[in-house]
């Protein structure tokens, strides 16, 4: 929501992977890395012997936590054992095999790459979306995957039928 001042979720569309007892975990699918040399770093760190170079055109920030550790979110069309189902349309993996595939175009058609994730404490993200701080709803693979990362939030926000201009900056319960 628009009252959410936090430097890393202001504005951030974030694909839910997980929500138990324990708590939550998600991506952060509409921040891409700016910096051409962050790719640079990734490719060296990751491909040593240049294996994967290319394997992702872009690299986004997933969220605040274990920003060392890459995660593919990707497309159901791809099998491996490496992946964990999401959902029927969604897989996410973190195994250098899946972008090694990627690049050898046997890897999943779709596919998102992120450092670090978002997480939340158990009842900590229920609390947050009693308050108001996040809008909840279903996506598809081609929003998360076609629709332009500048555009996802305020395509989200719209779909709820919202003009982003009614809301307040604050948050909070009525």
């Amino acid at each position: 929501m628009p009252h959410m001042q936090d430097l890393y979720f202001n504005r951030s569309v974030i694909f839910m992977c997980e929500l138990n007892k324990k708590g939550a975990m998600g991506l952060i699918i509409n921040k891409p890395f700016k910096d051409p040399t962050l790719k640079k770093i990734f490719d060296n760190f990751y491909d040593k012997k240049n294996k994967i170079l290319n394997a992702v055109d872009q690299i986004y920030f997933g969220g605040p936590v274990m920003v060392e550790r890459g995660i593919v979110l990707h497309s159901g069309n791809y099998n491996s054992n490496d992946s964990i189902k999401i959902s029927n349309d969604f897989f996410i993996s973190k195994h250098k095999k899946t972008l090694e595939d990627i690049s050898a175009k046997r890897g999943p058609e779709l596919n998102r790459l992120l450092l670090g994730h978002a997480g939340w404490n158990a009842g900590q993200l229920e609390r947050e979306i009693e308050n108001g701080d996040w809008l909840v709803q279903e996506t598809t693979p081609d929003f998360v995957f076609n629709m332009p990362e500048g555009q996802m939030w305020e395509a989200a926000i719209r779909s709820f039928g919202i003009n982003i201009a009614d809301f307040s900056s604050l948050g909070g319960q009525a």
